[in-house]
């Protein structure tokens, strides 16, 4: 992955905050995303120095007033202050009166950076999140059934939630803590220094023995995040799952057995969690030894010199200002390790993803297909899910052009698999198909599947109007067009029938509609793409008899003058087919007219038998008899 390229050793890649691979994450999510903001960042950091130096220049104007206070009240203790500040505050004879006036200055200056900073660091943020959010759904849009497949809807899903939750606090608090506590504690130290470097040293003496702590703290926090994470994607989709299957749940009387899979899903989360947040309450305490070890290493050395001779009150009080002041900062840099680590964990997992290149892309100068007649021709196709399970091998097969061909088989004999491999749903792992003459992965994706049009069993309508989910069909289509494509599909009238007409919202996966009119919905939109190849997947397999028959006439004049290509597992519905291709193991076994076939002693001859009830297959020896449910039954 891009991201784990560079191999080179960092000095800070020891430390917490720029651990193993957070480097690259860092520089990766500076190049792609944060780079066209340089603009806002320039202006953030430019904030970020106005109110680090506000800060500042308290502790010195604490010293600046002390020295005035003394030197007014005729002690003759020594004035040590900064050049600046005695020229335009303690030379004026009102210095005591005007310190007042600068610390309101001050304090005006540092509230106006800090406003503005949270504002542009928020526009920025946001911007950020949804330009990386917007990029992975369209990768996930553009991936492969098989990626897409490795993980639950549910658990993809929260990559935009939880995932993005992380890495937008985590970028709002680079500027906001990070930038901006650097640069406080940096303009505090300066300040120290000022008034004197010694005292200075020797709060800093403490610094490293607490440093290596925080660090190790943050590396686990980010395992646990990482570990987490996963946790969490791995219970939406339970939890998804769960409701989704609610009907099959209380049939079998599953209720039990869901409840307690998932809560053990939830009881893990909650240990992950207490986990980290047991990690996070040692920080505080870490940071407050720290702090307080600083403290007093200052008030023993500073209580030493002002007996001596070589310090005064005033520089006790500004530099014990300056050390109280960087406290906050340094507490805050040590949590924010913290959000980093877990930060870092999302963004791995979304540059994985990212990272993920589909298998099934255009092929470099891949050309538009050339459309004639629409003839699809399988060469020696296969396929397979898994290596030692093959589901089509060795296809070769015609499907004439604007004629009807018809598949079909026991379920498992690859027809499905099949039919998948004509829009490029999947790629042939050997062989070929073409249409046209043309080998579908030589010519552009947007070409081929602009000539196919699908209709199947599964039918997905989205949470829109019933005209946008016919108008899906052709971009740009018109209302009368959408209105005649529904009309050719026997949808025109109950579509009228509903609340709201066409603009009437069909509800999640179509949940508003009856199964007879979502597929109906379903070959409107067929109807309206026009394509001169269609691909039917039992499309009528679901409905009742009454709706089957008026899909069924749609689909008769849909079908007309179209290469098609049909699943049916009801072989009254392909009688009329002008090729009927039976498969058994992922071959074609038998090939012909229905009359042919049917007259011929085969397989299909035995699954029309079957169907009409003239053969019976005995269950198997070891299926056990079914319970007399009723006595004397």
């Amino acid at each position: 992955m891009r991201f784990l390229r560079s191999r080179h050793r960092d000095p800070l890649a020891e430390n917490g905050w720029l651990s193993g691979d957070t480097l690259p994450l860092v520089r990766r999510l500076w190049g792609e995303w944060l780079r066209p903001h340089r603009g806002s960042l320039a202006l953030i950091m430019a904030l970020i120095v106005v109110v680090a130096c506000s800060t500042g220049l308290y502790p010195v104007l604490i010293k600046a007033a002390f020295e005035a206070f003394t030197n007014r009240s005729g002690s003759g203790a020594p004035i040590k202050i900064n050049l600046i500040v005695r020229r335009f505050v303690l030379s004026r004879p009102d210095a005591i009166a005007l310190a007042p006036v600068f610390v309101i200055m001050v304090t005006a200056v540092k509230g106006f950076a800090l406003y503005a900073m949270t504002v542009v660091t928020n526009r920025v943020v946001t911007r950020v999140e949804a330009d990386m959010q917007s990029a992975l759904y369209g990768h996930l849009i553009d991936a492969d059934l098989a990626q897409l497949g490795r993980e639950s809807p549910a658990s993809l899903t929260q990559r935009f939630t939880t995932d993005f939750t992380y890495i937008r606090e985590a970028l709002t608090r680079l500027s906001t803590v990070l930038l901006r506590e650097i640069a406080t504690v940096t303009a505090l130290v300066v300040a120290m220094i000022m008034i004197d470097p010694l005292m200075t040293l020797a709060a800093a003496v403490a610094a490293p023995f607490f440093a290596q702590p925080v660090a190790r703290i943050g590396r686990k926090l980010r395992r646990n995040a990482t570990r987490s994470q996963e946790q969490t994607g791995q219970m939406a989709g339970l939890v998804s799952e769960s409701l989704g299957g609610a009907r099959v749940a209380k049939t079998f009387g599953l209720e039990t057995y869901l409840k307690a899979r998932t809560r053990a899903s939830f009881d893990e989360i909650r240990r992950l969690k207490m986990k980290s947040a047991n990690a996070r309450a040692r920080l505080d305490p870490l940071l407050e030894v720290g702090g307080g070890t600083a403290v007093a290493a200052v008030l023993a050395l500073i209580g030493w010199r002002i007996l001596d001779g070589r310090s005064t009150v005033g520089d006790f009080a500004g530099f014990i200002t300056a050390l109280m002041m960087a406290a906050q900062p340094v507490r805050a840099l040590g949590n924010l390790n913290a959000i980093l680590q877990e930060a870092a964990a999302s963004l791995k997992r979304y540059f994985a993803v990212l990272d993920e290149r589909p298998e099934i892309r255009d092929a470099p100068g891949a050309r538009p297909l050339r459309l004639g007649r629409g003839e699809i021709r399988f060469e020696g196709a296969c396929f397979s899910y898994r290596e030692d399970a093959p589901a089509v091998h060795g296809i070769d097969l015609v499907v004439p052009a604007g004629q009807t061909t018809a598949l079909v088989g026991r379920s498992g004999s690859g027809k499905s698999t099949l039919l998948s491999l004509v829009p490029r749903l999947f790629d042939a792992t050997a062989g070929r198909v073409l249409v046209d003459g043309q080998d579908i992965r030589d010519v552009s994706l947007g070409s081929l599947r602009a000539a196919i049009a699908v209709v199947s069993q599964d039918v997905m309508l989205f949470d829109d109007t019933v005209a946008a989910n016919i108008g899906f069909g052709r971009a740009g289509a018109s209302d009368e067009e959408i209105v005649l494509a529904a009309k050719a599909a026997a949808a025109h009238d109950f579509i009228l029938a509903l609340p709201d007409g066409y603009e009437t919202r069909v509800g999640p996966g179509g949940a508003g509609l009856s199964g007879g009119e979502r597929q109906r919905v379903s070959l409107a939109r067929a109807f309206l793409k026009n394509a001169p190849i269609l691909l039917l997947d039992e499309a009528t397999s679901a409905l009742d008899a009454e709706s089957e028959g008026r899909v069924q006439g749609a689909l008769k004049v849909l079908m007309h003058r179209r290469t098609t290509l049909v699943i049916a597992h009801r072989l009254s519905t392909i009688r009329d087919a002008d090729l009927i291709v039976v498969m058994d193991g992922g071959r074609i076994v038998e090939t012909g007219t229905h009359g042919a076939l049917g007259s011929g002693g085969g397989l299909y001859a035995r699954l029309q038998g079957m169907q009409a009830g003239l053969l019976d297959e005995a269950p198997p020896a070891a299926f056990p008899a079914a319970p007399r449910l009723i006595p004397g039954a």
